[in-house]
């Protein structure tokens, strides 16, 4: 068995989230307290593994790998009834899941896999339980070398019920209703092998492992560069300014007014959770507003320009809170570190999108998107390359102190991106005293 032993009502849109496509569930009453309960089985068992693998020490007989896990799983399943009632395909898909976060904790970025918490990740995966025959890239049957047999994959069972809706077959569930879009990508049926039921903020969701294919360039050469701020999320060397939009003064009004009640309430209370769970419905309002517009930024970028220039923003590093700064006179005391204006400048950052922008450009237009260094990009002008940090006048203002060249000052640092790293920039030189450029 497992052990401690060595071991909104919003409408439907076309999303992803890395390789995937995304789909706004509909299950009936009796449908969503069993997904909740097949979300119960699988949050217990990843955090089963969890516990086991953190009892690991160097030198110590290696911890419980998939395969193990899994006859742990057949015992425990045996021995605990709540455990048993659930589906075992939900289980062992999270214990699959847990061994290949485990593998990429190096690659993913993640680190080691860690607890998952209840409403918080309330979700799991499920692979598909129809059978059907795979082909090689030749389109040559895949036949299995020891029987001689055509090799069979798994596929999601889906069917399609009208224009806008369709239906896919979960485990223990039946057939679970869920939106199609209008138009587009969105309007065709998934035909993926596993997907991932999630709920947060009310809403389920089903997102297929579903790879698009790259969008194609439109083959006329042109280049442009794009610079991402706060003011103007996204200004184009080609003159556009395209702002991601945020929420509206009446939401912001809201969402103050339910924490501050949220604050009043009594601790551990319904009437605590009941305020929080109305912040984080609008703020996903809000989320989903940002990435629907990524979503269609990131499309039109790469079906109008063959070659698309990032300014390269360390934006994890630009996030990152204010360091706390010791008081030398007051041991144990510190001093005012403005720690709430960069909390500000931080959520103001994150609110306008600028990875997810950069990230699905990628993936839509794979080998067309470059990084250009961000140094100087604000203060080099982009006609003659005069490099002065009181050419930059304002926010908005840029005009050059040796040519007089005046523009806006995100659409001059769009202009430089544009011309790329291997363009002949000119840095200044140490010993300039205003600015210059670099002579070699």
């Amino acid at each position: 068995m497992l052990c401690h032993g060595p071991i909104v009502a919003l409408g439907p849109y076309w999303d992803y989230d890395g390789p995937v496509a995304r789909f706004r569930m509909y299950p009936t009453r009796e449908q969503e307290e069993q997904m909740l309960l097949h979300c119960a089985h699988a949050r217990y068992v990843w955090n089963l593994a969890v516990e086991q693998h953190s009892h690991w020490r160097k030198g110590h007989k290696a911890a419980p790998g998939f395969a193990e896990q899994c006859r742990q799983l057949t015992e425990a399943r045996r021995e605990h009834e709540w455990l048993g009632a659930g589906n075992q395909t939900v289980q062992v898909q999270a214990l699959k899941d847990f061994a290949q976060a485990k593998n990429a904790k190096f690659t993913s970025g993640f680190g080691e896999p860690t607890w998952r918490k209840r409403h918080r990740h309330e979700g799991f995966r499920i692979i598909g339980d129809d059978r059907v025959p795979e082909f090689s890239d030749d389109g040559s049957p895949r036949v299995n070398v020891k029987t001689g047999k055509q090799v069979m994959g798994r596929k999601a069972t889906v069917q399609k019920l009208n224009k806008r809706w369709a239906q896919v077959r979960v485990p223990g569930c039946g057939w679970v209703r869920f939106r199609l879009s209008a138009k587009g990508k969105g309007a065709a049926l998934p035909d993926a092998k596993t997907f991932r039921i999630t709920f947060k903020n009310g809403q389920w969701h089903a997102a297929f492992a579903v790879i698009p294919d790259p969008t194609p360039a439109p083959g006329t050469g042109e280049v442009i560069g794009i610079d991402r701020g706060v003011t103007i999320t996204a200004a184009i060397s080609d003159g556009r300014k395209l702002n991601c939009p945020q929420a509206t003064t009446r939401e912001r009004a809201q969402i103050r007014k339910h924490q501050r009640r949220a604050a009043r309430a009594p601790r551990n209370s319904p009437a605590k959770t009941a305020e929080y769970a109305k912040v984080a419905k609008l703020k996903a309002r809000e989320a989903n507003r940002r990435k629907d517009w990524c979503e269609k930024t990131s499309t039109m970028l790469a079906r109008t320009y063959d070659l698309i220039r990032f300014e390269k923003l360390r934006i994890r590093n630009m996030t990152a809170k204010a360091k706390p700064k010791p008081d030398p006179d007051l041991p144990g005391q510190y001093l005012k570190n403005s720690r709430a204006a960069k909390a500000g400048l931080n959520r103001a950052i994150l609110a306008q999108g600028w990875g997810l922008l950069r990230q699905r450009t990628e993936h839509k237009a794979p080998g067309r998107v470059e990084d250009v260094p961000a140094p100087y990009t604000s203060l080099r002008c982009s006609p003659c390359g005069w490099i002065d940090k009181n050419s930059r006048k304002s926010q908005a203002e840029f005009v050059c102190t040796n040519c007089g060249f005046t523009c806006n000052a995100d659409a001059n640092a769009a202009n430089n991106i544009a011309a790329g790293q291997d363009a002949d920039i000119p840095r200044p030189r140490r010993t300039a005293g205003a600015g210059g450029t670099t002579t070699h």
